[in-house]
């Protein structure tokens, strides 16, 4: 036998032996791996859907307080940091010209007083002498209805017109005094806008609060802040601070659990403190950008720990539901949407169940109907699972620490 014969029979022998090796190893059944998938175990739980939000302490009153004459600083009692209460001294303005709008309606006030003396006196006389020509005409007429023909009748016209004279006059005395009266009265009301006028040029504290910026000094100028003059500056800021306000921009999801005189959490990060709060009032309708609605909380802050600036975390505790069964978020599909699933992991099969959902928290979510108590699920990602595949189940890492957050 030649060697080339020799060597391609080897040759058919190797690769039939392969093949046969082949061919054996495909015909090998190969037993299938059983997945092992974590699981939760349902339960009871208490369950509290609660909001936090950031917000920015503001005073709950915050002016400037402005002065409603000009003039010139006369005195200023305050400066920043100082606490003052309602009424108290802020500032004195110097204004001259009230000075002598005051002398001149006291004047006034004296005039129209004396002219009232006068017009008073012009109705006495009036009436005096009204009285004597009525006498006069009454005595002549009497006698002459007497005894007629004794006295001419032209002296009996000439006492009725003196009596009719006598008459006008009383009436044009008594108007006299009624305008002096009516004189005074105006006297007296400028008298009181000026009296008014001057007590502006006191500036006192339209509430109690801290002054947080001093604008003006001893001798500075101070425009009248009336109308929409902005050149006018102020003599102080004055805010209030013994109560804070917080305004947050609750989102749209929540705003039906909002109520006014709900107590809430503010934690103040800073000062590694938490202090009650309440909601006194919000918007009632959304802002059109954001989808939220303004919301306040006020915070008593009576010993002035708080200081506007800070920041806040408010926590709204909108809903709290204690002892109802539940299973962690992730074991459900399909939340927020119409139908919701899990995976009960059950006899080494898995079974898909529908599950009608209630109160959801970070955590966790309340089961309504579709499932039991004791019930293991599948938590996790649900990628690939099926209906009746054989699993094996496994305690998630919090179920196996005892956890149920």
């Amino acid at each position: 036998m030649s060697n080339s014969l020799r060597t391609a029979m080897l040759i058919a022998v190797s690769a039939g032996a392969s093949c046969l090796l082949i061919a054996c190893r495909q015909t090998t059944p190969v037993a299938a791996e059983v997945p092992t998938v974590p699981t939760a175990t349902v339960g009871a739980a208490n369950l509290a859907n609660e909001l936090v939000l950031t917000a920015e302490f503001t005073p709950y009153q915050d002016v400037d307080v402005m002065a409603k004459v000009a003039g010139y600083v006369k005195s200023i009692p305050v400066d920043i940091g100082d606490r003052v209460r309602t009424g108290d001294l802020l500032a004195t303005l110097e204004v001259p010209e009230l000075q002598n709008d005051m002398a001149r309606a006291t004047a006034g006030v004296a005039a129209a007083q004396a002219n009232i003396i006068t017009a008073s006196a012009a109705v006495t006389r009036a009436q005096a002498s009204e009285n004597i020509a009525h006498l006069s005409f009454q005595r002549i007429r009497d006698v002459s209805l007497k005894q007629a023909g004794l006295v001419p009748k032209q002296e009996v016209d000439v006492a009725e017109s003196h009596d009719l004279e006598a008459a006008a006059q009383v009436a044009s005395a008594q108007s006299a005094l009624q305008s002096a009266q009516e004189l005074r009265v105006q006297a007296d009301s400028e008298r009181l806008r000026t009296v008014t006028m001057l007590q502006y040029a006191t500036i006192r504290a339209p509430f109690s609060g801290v002054i947080t910026k001093r604008y003006a000094n001893t001798g500075s100028m101070i425009q009248a802040g009336i109308a929409s003059q902005t050149q006018s500056m102020p003599v102080v800021r004055l805010a209030e601070n013994s109560l804070l306000r917080l305004v947050l921009p609750v989102p749209v999801s929540a705003v039906a659990d909002i109520h006014n005189g709900n107590t809430v959490e503010v934690n103040v990060t800073t000062l590694n403190k938490t202090f009650p709060g309440k909601i006194t009032r919000s918007a009632g309708s959304l802002q059109t950008s954001t989808r939220t609605m303004a919301t306040e909380i006020d915070v008593p802050n009576p010993d002035g720990t708080l200081v506007p600036g800070m920041y806040a975390e408010v926590h709204l505790h909108l809903a709290t539901h204690p002892n109802v069964l539940s299973v962690p978020v992730d074991a459900v599909e399909g939340l927020g949407t119409t139908v919701q699933h899990v995976y009960v992991a059950k006899a080494g099969k898995l079974h898909l169940v529908e599950v009608t959902v209630g109160l959801q928290t970070a955590t966790r979510v309340e089961i309504l109907s579709g499932l039991n108590s004791g019930d293991q699920v599948v938590v996790g990602r649900h990628t690939g699972l099926a209906d009746g595949e054989q699993v094996k189940a496994q305690p998630a890492a919090y179920e196996a620490n005892g956890s149920h957050s």
